[in-house]
């Protein structure tokens, strides 16, 4: 697997890092549980990466130096393909000849340099783009910068080189071959899975008194990276909509804002958090540092709501990590959260991002218990229907037709 702009070793939650990171790391570990050895190989960040960290039976993560260690930004990142690509087929070099099956390469900088080490091994190369420009730059959330054209000619060269590509809906690879073109048949919609083991129901007073938060509290969650894309500013406008209508909400609601700045939000920020105290909202609102995915599972417990007003997700693994704590969700009614929520079974789809709409959908939410009682219980089965073990095999499988079907020389 290749990872070039963040390793899956990274703590989601802020900078680059987030459910592409578990993504990886649950996958690899599922299909290492398998069998099957995975060399995951990925840009070092710092010099205290070790170079090769050994994190399962049959799965390593390979930091591999390519530029600086610090102080590169996403946007930057494909001045160091060359580099990186060196190092990956320096690496594999190193390997006996035949040592690799197939190239699984995610997101687009990654799948340039899987494309070249897939013609060097004579491999099969397996795409994931987990995001698209197409698609981000079709839907921008207000503030955002769009994707720039060299992402968007490196996505189409991809697609044109991979074997084949996993996508995470039905709708991503709808937009596979609508915006990019990619026959049919190379495509083969997977879905990702969740911890089911780690992300699960638990006693609410136990976990509340751990987080800090009162027992009777009406607890609405936030958790991911702080960006423009994710949206945090209108679930935070809609809470300040919903006390201006309910004033009598006040005194027990708590918005936690688990994570940190990502993307164009580190250009700003202190954004939100200027936002929240402009609407009055510092006594409702809590930011929390990035924690750790026990932690994290925790705040599912705790929360009586997850919200996701994300302008755009390609599946939404916070959505579905939350309804396996048996935690309903209030989602944005756009990409993979389509799929991720079962609409009116485990939360609920707002189709705008407009405050008073995102009001109206937490009042109703918050004032009828026996509604959140029954998206609990839809939550906790339509989460058990995802798992990644389940993910790991189909994936396999997906490796396997690869490698019947690659394509070579002329036929590419």
């Amino acid at each position: 697997m290749i990872s070039l702009h963040t390793s899956p070793l990274d703590q989601p939650g802020t900078g680059d890092a987030g459910g592409m990171n578990v993504y990886v790391l649950e996958l690899a570990r599922r299909i290492g549980g398998l069998g099957v050895a995975v060399d995951v190989m990925t840009r070092a960040t710092s010099s205290r990466n070790a170079p090769v960290v050994e994190v399962a039976e049959n799965v390593r993560v390979s930091h591999l130096v390519a530029g600086p260690y610090e102080g590169i930004d996403k946007a930057d990142l494909p001045a160091q393909l060359c580099t990186f690509a060196r190092e990956v087929l320096r690496t594999g070099a190193e390997a006996p000849l035949g040592h690799f099956d197939a190239v699984h390469s995610h997101y687009w900088l990654s799948g340039q340099v899987g494309a070249l080490a897939r013609d060097r091994w004579g491999v099969p190369l397996v795409h994931s783009m987990h995001t698209m420009a197409k698609v981000k730059n079709a839907a921008l959330a207000t503030g955002d910068e769009p994707e720039p054209a060299v992402r968007v000619i490196g996505e189409e060269q991809v697609v044109d080189a991979a074997d084949l590509l996993v996508a995470n809906t039905d709708r991503e690879a709808d937009e596979l071959v609508s915006l990019y073109g990619a026959p049919p048949d190379r495509v083969r919609v997977i879905h990702p899975g969740v911890d089911l083991s780690r992300f699960r129901p638990q006693h609410r007073g136990s976990v509340r008194a751990a987080l800090g938060l009162p027992a009777d509290a009406r607890v609405v969650l936030f958790a991911g990276r702080i960006q423009p894309l994710k949206a945090p500013d209108v679930l935070v406008r809609a809470v300040a909509a919903l006390l201006e209508r309910d004033p009598g909400l006040r005194p027990r609601l708590v918005v936690p804002v688990v994570g940190g700045p990502s993307g164009s939000g580190r250009e700003r920020p202190d954004a939100l958090a200027d936002l929240v105290t402009s609407l009055g909202l510092d006594d409702v609102v809590r930011f929390v540092p990035p924690v750790t995915q026990a932690e994290l599972a925790w705040w599912y417990a705790a929360a009586d709501l997850v919200a996701v007003p994300s302008y755009n997700e390609s599946f939404g693994l916070v959505a579905l990590e939350a309804q396996a704590a048996g935690t309903p969700v209030l989602a944005a009614g756009v990409g993979g959260l389509v799929t991720a929520v079962d609409d009116g079974v485990s939360g609920m789809l707002v189709d705008t991002h407009e405050p008073s709409d995102w009001a109206a959908a937490l009042r109703r939410l918050l004032r009828d218990d026996d509604l959140r009682l029954s998206l609990s219980a839809g939550a906790l089965a339509h989460a058990r229907g995802f798992a990644w073990e389940r993910c790991a095999e189909v994936t396999l499988e997906a490796y396997e037709h690869a490698a019947r079907s690659m394509r070579v020389g002329a036929d590419r």
